[in-house]
């Protein structure tokens, strides 16, 4: 059995997270309410404090606006605790007259809505999406400059959460105990720095808290844009509240049905053929450092694999980069196609025992900028992904689970065998579901699925599309996730048409990358 981090032996896979590098912002100040919701709709008297509020925008530079909003900690029961701060940036319309707001998720979860839509909004949207929506970022509750879940504080601790290898010889009783103790040291360490709110930052809540700024912007309706991960918060949003929906498109589809171990195997899959991709369209790209057929260069990158887990590559702040950091390097890049020539630059610097691009490549999936972690992705993907999943705790189950893992990715597949050991000790247990969503009555939605997406698998925007009573399935044909806004015209057209105007597909569409 390889060495590896503490964080590859901790969790089953990380799974759908990228998160982004920004500078510090200046919180906003949120200004006091009237007795009526800013869209004149009826709600119950203990939520009325939150949907009568008015927010304060500020200038934030770049030609966009910052403000801040509460929510209810538990919205179960809101005014028996602390409130939520929902950290909110917006581009207004650049024709100065808008249609309404045009809600904006990245992903993860983890990924910061503010931090996407504030530096790069002209990727979010099209130039006409901006001309005719206020366009509208957020940081969902625990993530980024919103009521954030915080773990360790230290660059160190993390590092050593992240990169450190554990002493014990892999397998052994000796191992397990530190790899369980590391568990414990990180959970402890998010209960004392996020405090009560590290029991409500589920999908559902986040759900609410999207009802919530959707009211208090002013918009009768939702018109929403989610990718990867947001698109479970757009399903589930629309499965909630059907009679708000305006225009939601969902790029990047999630399955909301799925088990952890059921994504895991579908990404695993995923990530194996995105390989294979890169290696068949490897001498194209200019310096390929394989010379031989996809099989070939399979047994190459398995033997490199074996050899990190083996003998890991010390680099000069301290860290090792061994098979699981390599694991992450290799899916950062495989997420967009137009990434696949730092592949060949790590592939090319590993033959030297040069490191730095596989460090840049870990180190942008994990936030680490500089010498420290810029953001809370991790974190809150951990305790965002315990509260929405349940855990399998049965060894044999995990077992059998982690044989089929590596049946469909014998090159990249070397799951901990203890499973999900974070959430299986997470102080706040799984309570939601993961049932089909149909959103009884609302209007046709928009699901997106790349074929050849290694991240979301295209059959669960077929699934998504299914699911959804009014869903209608668009399928791009190419690589890499997500496919609106990557210079296909006959995605983007089809999207921007249906934001703009309503204008449904009146078919399922096929667009050819």
């Amino acid at each position: 059995m390889t060495r590896r981090p503490l964080l590859a032996s901790l969790l089953l896979v990380p799974v759908l997270l990228l998160s982004g590098c920004v500078p510090p912002w200046l919180a906003t100040v949120l200004g006091g309410g009237d007795t009526s919701t800013p869209t004149g709709e009826e709600v119950a008297d203990e939520l009325r404090p939150y949907y009568t509020q008015v927010l304060s925008w500020r200038d934030c530079g770049g030609g966009a606006q910052c403000s801040t909003a509460l929510a209810p900690l538990d919205w179960q029961n809101p005014g028996a605790g602390e409130d939520v701060e929902l950290a909110l940036v917006r581009h207004p319309a650049t024709s100065g007259v808008a249609q309404g707001s045009l809600f904006i998720n990245p992903g993860g979860p983890g990924a910061s809505g503010f931090d996407f839509v504030r530096d790069s909004v002209d990727f979010a949207v099209s130039t006409e999406l901006r001309e005719q929506f206020d366009v509208v970022g957020w940081d969902p509750r625990g993530v980024g400059r919103s009521s954030a879940v915080t773990c360790y504080t230290e660059t160190s601790e993390q590092d050593e959460f992240i990169y450190g290898i554990p002493d014990s010889e892999p397998g052994t009783p000796e191992w397990e105990a530190e790899v369980v103790d590391a568990s414990l040291d990180f959970i402890a360490a998010c209960e004392q720095n996020t405090g009560p709110l590290l029991e409500f930052v589920d999908t559902e809540s986040t759900v609410q808290d999207l009802d919530l700024l959707r009211a208090i912007v002013g918009d009768e309706a939702l018109h929403y844009f989610g990718y990867s991960y947001g698109t479970e918060i757009g399903a589930r949003y629309a499965d909630r509240f059907p009679d708000k929906v305006g225009r939601l498109v969902l790029d990047g589809a999630t399955d909301p049905t799925t088990t952890t171990f059921e994504v895991v195997l579908a990404q695993s899959a995923g990530f194996e053929q995105a390989l294979r991709a890169y290696l068949e369209g490897c001498p194209s790209l200019g310096e390929c450092p394989f010379t031989g057929g996809v099989e070939e260069s399979l047994d190459l990158i398995r033997e490199l694999y074996d050899r990190l887990g083996e003998e890991p590559i010390e680099a000069e702040d301290g860290r090792f980069f061994d098979s699981a950091v390599l694991d992450i390097a290799i899916a950062t890049a495989l997420y967009d196609d137009g990434s696949w020539s730092f592949l060949s630059e790590m592939f090319s610097e590993l033959r030297t025992g040069e490191v730095a691009t596989g460090f840049l490549l870990a180190d942008f999936y994990y936030g680490r900028e500089g010498g420290r972690y810029v953001d809370n992705s991790l974190e809150a993907f951990i305790a965002i992904n315990c509260l929405d999943y349940p855990v399998e705790t049965d060894r044999d189950v995990i077992a059998a689970q982690n044989e089929r893992i590596r049946e469909v990715a014998p090159t990249t597949a070397d799951p901990s065998p203890l499973g999900d050991v974070i959430c299986a000790n997470w102080p706040h247990a799984f309570e939601g579901d993961l049932e089909p969503v149909r959103a009884a009555g609302a209007p046709p939605i928009l699901v997106i699925g790349t074929t050849g997406d290694p991240a979301t698998p295209y059959e669960w925007a077929e699934a998504l599309a299914e699911q959804l009573e009014s869903g209608v399935l668009i399928t791009y044909v190419g690589e890499g996730h997500i496919a609106y806004d990557e210079g296909d015209p006959c995605i983007n057209g089809l999207v921007d048409d249906y934001l703009l105007t309503g204008e449904v597909p009146a078919s399922d569409p096929v667009c050819n990358g």
